[in-house]
């Protein structure tokens, strides 16, 4: 059964990504939002069409919207959607 991109969804998939990938989200900033100077990520926030990465670099803290491919489904695309870009880098 498809899980729902809900908020509480969201915010889990964002605590996950924060707390045990946070260097695929220095990944995803440096190469799909091309900013190859970032040192840090937080993931802030998501929706079916993007994340929302707050990224530091050398300048201070930005926030980054990364466009995924597609719209996304549910939940389980988009954890499938973040495997398949860090596969990608």
């Amino acid at each position: 059964m498809p899980r729902p991109l809900t908020p509480e969804a969201i915010a889990s998939i964002c605590e996950h990504m924060n707390d045990d990938h946070a260097d695929a989200l220095v990944t995803y900033a440096r190469v799909f939002a091309h900013l190859p100077e970032v040192r840090a990520a937080r993931m802030t926030g998501m929706d079916a069409t993007g994340m929302d990465l707050e990224v530091q670099t050398p300048e201070g803290e930005n926030p980054t919207r990364i466009e995924f491919d597609h719209t996304l489904l549910d939940a389980d695309d988009a954890q499938a959607t973040l495997i398949r870009m860090a596969r990608a880098t």
